[in-house]
């Protein structure tokens, strides 16, 4: 090999090379990933969100909001990172957001929070290359719960909160639920730990707080306004238990909304192996098929 030839080489292999370089599971140069940005400011608390976007965007892209889950109490924005990053390879603007937690804040502050971030991303829509007219969510567990709220609960006065933006909407146009809860009336005595964690959550159990029970959970707030729906749950579930599926499935149903329900045989909480591989293949459809406009 001549010394032009060799020197060839080496630039096209460092080129290559440059190409491969992963940004947490993401090739450089294909997406744009941020974090630590402020989205709103409840009580001095400064909630942030990281942000996933194609990086040569020709044309408003659909959105994508991520709840992470933890009982209300517990968990990390960045824990989605990943999704987020995949769903910007794929073509969305993706975000994952940190809400208020349990038990210093209580219902409704993280739903405040998440609809303040869904205004945020409205607010921010040219500055992202986002579409305000597709946004979709995403949550597993608790953050399928709030998922499942800003589906069922869009233009609820009481639930908007003071988190900014207030000129823009907090609807989403579709919403995906991992094993998250619908009627927390029903938790106790079926999860491993609601005797625990909505205490926290509601300020009370069932017979000392009934009613914040009862508007905390999303089955109660559905009309045939709510927003497509599909809900990924496993029928061995110990924390939230595959009927909480059911429930609001057959509600959404009832009300001529669309919904789906993929149900994981055996599977518990936290998808894995093929179980999470066809979890996540039905989300990524659903969000193709609601949020991506036809060719």
């Amino acid at each position: 090999m001549t010394t032009r030839s060799m020197l060839q080489y080496c630039i096209v292999l460092a080129a290559s090379l440059v190409g491969l370089i992963l940004i947490d599971g993401a090739r450089a140069g294909e997406i744009v990933f941020e974090e630590g940005i402020e989205y709103s400011n409840p009580d001095g608390q400064h909630l942030q969100l990281n942000v996933a976007r194609p990086k040569d965007a020709h044309a408003v892209a659909p959105a994508v909001l991520c709840i992470h889950g933890g009982g209300f109490r517990a968990g990390n924005r960045d824990r989605w990172n990943k999704l987020c990053q995949q769903l910007a390879e794929r073509g969305y603007v993706a975000a994952t957001v940190t809400y208020r937690l349990a038990p210093k804040y209580q219902f409704p502050a993280a739903v405040h929070d998440v609809k303040a971030a869904v205004r945020w991303l409205r607010a921010n829509a040219s500055k992202y290359g986002i579409d305000p007219t597709r946004i979709g969510v995403v949550g597993d567990s608790a953050g399928g719960h709030l998922a499942q709220f800003l589906g069922v609960t869009a233009g609820v006065a009481p639930f908007e909160g003071s988190g900014g933006n207030a000129e823009q909407s907090s609807a989403v146009t579709c919403v995906v639920n991992y094993y998250g809860p619908s009627d927390f009336t029903k938790s106790y005595g079926k999860s491993v730990d609601a005797g625990e964690v909505l205490p926290l959550f509601l300020g009370g159990d069932l017979e000392h707080a009934r009613r914040r029970h009862i508007e905390a959970s999303p089955l109660y707030w559905v009309t045939p306004l709510a927003s497509p729906t599909l809900l990924l749950h496993g029928t061995k579930d110990p924390y939230v238990g595959f009927e909480q599926a059911t429930w609001i499935h057959d509600r959404l149903k009832a009300a001529e909304v669309e919904v789906q329900l993929l149900e994981l045989k055996d599977a518990g909480h936290g998808f894995k192996g093929p179980d999470a591989e066809r979890a996540e293949a039905a989300m990524f459809e659903f969000f193709d098929k609601h949020l991506k406009k036809p060719a």
